[in-house]
């Protein structure tokens, strides 16, 4: 019986969180079952989720095959762009230099605020009345 070979990273972006499997293949790109231009709608986010295969040229090398949960489908696009940057450095680590040039290896660590108590919101307060 044959090993499935795959490469694997994990991508985080606000609360999503992505798995990501490069598997030596065509380049067919499937996102939770479903093929990747039914899951991510917009151009923006078609180019953030191939982000790091391309700049890697390696598009047409690797299958990718990625389970995405939380946040929301933009996040979820930053997250499987870190997950497979991070699986090509599994694949090969002289693609580290290039990957981190560009910045697809640091994690955004931006989040929504927590909502403090005695305010209307993270930042603003209640009106004030001085009489």
């Amino acid at each position: 019986m044959a090993d499935l070979i795959q490469y694997y990273g994990t991508g985080r972006r606000k609360s999503a969180i992505a798995r990501v499997f490069l598997r030596p293949g065509s380049g067919e790109f499937v996102v939770n079952g479903k093929p990747f231009e039914t899951y991510f709608v917009t151009e923006q986010q078609r180019a953030a989720a191939k982000k790091s295969l391309a700049v890697a040229e390696m598009l047409s090398t690797f299958d990718v095959v990625t389970t995405v949960s939380g946040g929301g489908v933009a996040a979820q696009a930053d997250a499987v762009k870190m997950g497979s940057a991070r699986a090509l450095i599994e694949f090969n680590a002289e693609l580290r230099k290039a990957l981190k040039a560009e910045g697809l290896l640091s994690r955004d660590a931006r989040a929504k605020e927590r909502k403090k108590y005695g305010q209307k919101g993270a930042r603003k307060r209640f009106q004030f009345s001085k009489r």
